[in-house]
This record gives C-alpha cells, structure tokens and sequence, in this order.
C-alpha cells in the first residue's frame, strides 16, 4: 500500500430504505485521498456526494445504511474500518471531529442558533483535548476565529450565529473545523450561498490552513472552477457512481466519459465570442425510485449504443495512469 495514503473507500454502497422503495444513493463507490492532498468530488445535485461524505462520518440520516464496502482510515496508530463502527460508538466519535472534521454546506442551519459562536468552538476542543481548561478553551477559540480571518475576535467570540454574515459564518464553521487540527478536512459545498468575492476568499482561507497543517481535503462541489483551483484528484459523479477519476489536469484537458464533457461544455469560456446558448446536458435526472438499467447516465448520453449501454453497467477502465473511466465506448463491451 501507499504509505501517503490516508482514507481508502472501497466499493461503498449507502442505501435509504423508505416507504416509497429503496434509493442506492451511493452504489460501490471507490477512491483514494492522500495526505495532504485535495480530493474533489464533483457533479450535479443528487448525486451521493454529501451522503458519500456522511458515511465517512456516519452521520447518516435514521433510514441510510452502509449496506457493503470498507472505509479504510490510515493513523500513526494502525488502520481502521470506519463502515464497520457503530455511529455512536466512542471510537467513531474520538475520530469525528478529530482526525476528520467537516465543513457543512449551510453554516447557518449547521451552527445552533441558542448558542454563541464561541461556546460551540469551545465546545469541540473541550470534547477533543484532554487536560484542557475553559479558559484555555476560550482562548484558543479567539485565536482560531483570528486565524481565519474573522476581526475582532475577542468580541466576535460571543456573538450569536445570526449576528454575523454568511461568509463570517462560514470562517467561524472552519474555525470549528481545524480547531483539533485534523488529519482530513471535508468540506462540503463551502461557498454555497455565498458572492463570488467572499467564495475566493473562502477557498484562498481553505487553501493557505491546508498547506499550513498539512492535512488533506475532501472538496465536494457542483463548480468546475472550484474544482480547477482546488483539487488535484477528482472524481466525477453520476447518480451514486464515479463515472470518470483522474488527476485535475486529466480531467480538464482529457475528458473521456460524455457526461465529464457534457459537464465541462457548459461552462462559459471567459474571452470567447458569443454564438449561441450554453450547451446544457439532454433530459432529465433520472428517478432515484426506477434507475435505468445499464449504465445510469446512457438515457441522457449522446455517444448511447442501443443494446449495450442499456444491457449493462460499464467496467471501470483505467486508460491512462490514475485515469479511470467507466464507459463502454472504451472497451467492456
């Protein structure tokens, strides 16, 4: 095994089993993240991306379940299957929060409204660092809150989350986050609902703790230029599968799976002259209730082969070194 390997995810499959029938939310997904590296996820809404995140943590909702798969998380101290710990377990809960922390989507419904941002802050260390005094608590949630750029820290400390801006909420979440300095940082749609100005100045924040501490991150986004300035590995994915995995530079210059290019065309192209409309993908996601057979994306795909794409799923193939595709116009057939 690779010794900069820190999280190994093998084969994940998460289901929701709810009245209306059984939603394969992430179905046998498989990646790897490196120590201090950046790993982005990527692709549209609904597509197990969070809940691909979740199960990490088993945080997952009462009707989700790791039905099958490993989660393998490498420590100093030996390896260890996170699938196969119960969600309330001591050990789960000594490693969430702690060697892997995770930045939500909305900071205003993941931060609780009745407490200040300090005593949440101070809250996490306290459960984290033995041998901790309130006091030393507090300070170093000061210090954190100074770190991430939040002014003012003394005062901002006892400030209540609906006091503060979207995007000094969102420092405050990372405050949170990077304050047991884990080995892995997920970061969850981290400029969500935020203005491009305060987006740049999130990622830059992201960016300059990363290469600070050292850890690694896991970025999940639906923005192929967060994706470009960010990641190094990516993943693309498409109704609960990685569809396409390769290095950034693979992904942008040498797409190969449809829907990795279908997502790259639309993208406005900055300096280009204007001739038409964005191109947009055809169709519609399918229904997570009845998901077409073969592979999931062939109902949409403009390179679809009747009697294969829709027969069966396609094999992952790796045509280039780090660069894996699952798509049948490269082989399988």
């Amino acid at each position: 095994m690779n010794n900069n390997v820190l999280l190994e995810v093998k084969n994940l499959k998460t289901y929701f089993f709810l009245d209306e029938g059984v939603v394969k939310a992430v179905d046998g997904v498989s990646f790897k993240i490196e120590k201090g590296k950046t790993f982005g996820v990527v692709g549209e809404s609904g597509c197990g991306k969070s809940i691909t995140a979740h199960s990490i943590l088993q945080i997952l909702p009462p009707r989700g379940k790791i039905v099958e798969g490993e989660i393998i998380f490498h420590t100093d101290g030996g390896s260890v299957d996170l699938a196969k710990l119960n969600s309330t377990s001591q050990e789960i809960r000594d490693i969430r929060g702690k060697e892997i922390a995770m930045v939500f989507q909305e900071p205003m419904t993941a931060l609780a409204p009745v407490y200040t941002i300090g005593n949440q802050i101070t809250e996490a260390i306290l459960l984290h660092q033995k041998n901790v005094t309130k006091e030393q608590a507090k300070q170093r949630a000061m210090d954190l809150l100074g770190r991430v750029g939040i002014p003012n820290p003394e005062k901002r400390v006892d400030t209540y989350p609906f006091e503060l801006s979207g995007g000094m909420r969102q420092r405050a979440m990372i405050a949170m986050a990077i304050s047991s300095n884990p080995s892995l940082l997920i970061a969850d749609e981290p400029t969500t609902a935020l203005d491009v100005t305060i987006q740049a100045q999130i990622l830059d924040l992201i960016k300059s703790l990363q290469k600070e501490m050292g850890m690694a991150t896991m970025l999940i986004t639906h923005n192929m230029g967060v994706v470009a300035e960010m990641a190094d590995d990516v993943a693309v994915m498409y109704l609960g599968k990685i569809v396409e995995s390769a290095p950034v530079e693979e992904i942008f210059y040498n797409p190969k799976h449809p829907y990795t290019v279908a997502l790259l065309k639309s993208i406005p192209k900055v300096g280009k002259k204007i001739k038409g409309r964005l191109e947009s993908i055809e169709g519609m996601v399918p229904d997570p209730y009845n998901l077409p057979s073969g592979c999931r994306f062939h109902t949409r795909c403009p390179s679809y082969m009747k009697g294969t794409c829709d027969q069966s799923e396609p094999p992952e193939i790796e045509i280039n070194t780090g660069h894996k595709v699952s798509c049948f116009l490269y082989g399988g057939r």
